[in-house]
């Protein structure tokens, strides 16, 4: 008999884990993959960390949370610069002085703002009717031809004019020259890569890896006096009120004979007409000088039962459906969900530890 049966050995379970066991308590981590890690997980290629499930850059202004995750791994001073690709042209992301200039010629942050607010209004929009509409109203036709339309398109799988306005709130224009994508105060890659923090944290740990939870959940069930669970929660409830929705990620990793790809560890290609949405060179995420290269084109893919959910749909329909879960989820007898699945919450990694430490407090203190 366990204390705690963990399912999901990614980075909610991985701290529940690990925090559990310095309090003097037994644990059981069930992994349905055969790796420990989730989505963050890293393997060496060629002496290089490739991340397999997309580009992870830790990112948070949480003192408490960039403390704790540097017990695990040394962080390098990894800067996140992404650029954007259209048509033989490179603009940088997020929007900013560098990306007005390449764009319109543009040198100070009024000229940018006057070429914004003249083609805001000449768009005459008011009340935005779909995504297309809001994003012209926020920064204009030029910037969202360019750098949003084709890119969005191809991640959600339907036309921007198909799609509601409210997905894109509000985008991030910096009228500074800083390629910086994150305002964070504590930015970095851990050195060796992110498996490394996982293995520290489940150290001593038992885990049973190819073990799906769902499949035998009585026989488990039983082995311990809680269930911390990180998986989908319409998964848990066997889909009783329907699928969530997600949007899915396919990727296409290569080995190249050269040193240098394309000179950034991140390059998004936002027209629409290039199927896949970004290409990412790993060893530029650790300042890399092999004499070889990994990269991995990202394709946005629908998601449907079996594939990898990576990211969660969270408009009015899903996030009602979501609602019916968790209230089922509270009358669940020693059953916590968490983590990105389970709450059906596009979580960022910070995010993840601050609510498993949250978790922590409640459960173990």
């Amino acid at each position: 008999m366990y204390d705690y049966l963990i399912v999901g050995s990614g980075l909610f379970g991985a701290v529940f884990a690990y925090e559990a066991k310095k309090r003097g308590k037994s644990c059981l981590v069930l992994e349905k993959r055969a790796h420990i890690g989730g989505n963050i997980y890293t393997e060496e290629i060629e002496g290089i960390q490739v991340h397999r499930y997309g580009a992870h850059i830790f990112h948070t202004s949480d003192r408490k949370v960039w403390d704790y995750i540097q017990r695990f791994a040394e962080f390098n001073r990894y800067t996140n610069s992404p650029v954007a690709y259209y048509k033989g042209e490179i603009y940088n992301m997020p929007f900013n002085m560098n990306t007005f200039n390449r764009m319109w010629g543009v040198i100070t942050p009024a000229q940018a703002k006057e070429k914004i607010e003249k083609q805001k209004a000449e768009s005459g929009i008011s009340l935005p009717a779909n995504l297309e509409e809001q994003a012209i109203s926020l920064v204009g036709k030029d910037i969202y031809e360019r750098l949003v339309k084709g890119y969005t398109e191809k991640q959600w799988g339907r036309r921007a004019t198909e799609l509601p306005p409210e997905i894109i709130k509000r985008l991030p224009v910096r009228f500074t020259y800083d390629n910086n994508y994150f305002n964070d105060l504590y930015q970095g890659i851990p050195v060796g890569g992110y498996t490394k923090i996982i293995e520290g944290m489940l150290e001593g740990i038992e885990v049973r890896l190819n073990t799906d939870y769902l499949k035998n959940r009585e026989e488990f069930r039983k082995m311990a006096k809680k269930v911390i669970y990180t998986g989908p929660i319409d998964a848990y409830f066997d889909y009783q009120y329907g699928e969530l929705e997600y949007r899915s990620v396919r990727f296409d990793t290569e080995i190249l004979d050269m040193e240098n790809y394309q000179g950034n560890a991140v390059v998004n290609y936002t027209e629409y007409e290039v199927p896949y949405t970004r290409i990412i060179e790993h060893k530029h995420f650790e300042f890399g000088t092999q004499p070889k290269t990994v990269i991995s084109k990202e394709y946005s893919v629908a998601w449907k039962r079996g594939d990898e959910p990576y990211y969660p749909v969270n408009n009015e329909k899903n996030n009602l459906l979501y609602q019916r879960y968790a209230d089922k989820a509270r009358e669940e007898e020693g059953i916590v969900f968490g983590g990105r699945l389970g709450k059906y919450r596009y979580y960022d990694m910070h995010h993840v530890v601050s609510e498993a430490l949250k978790c922590v407090e409640e459960i173990l203190n």
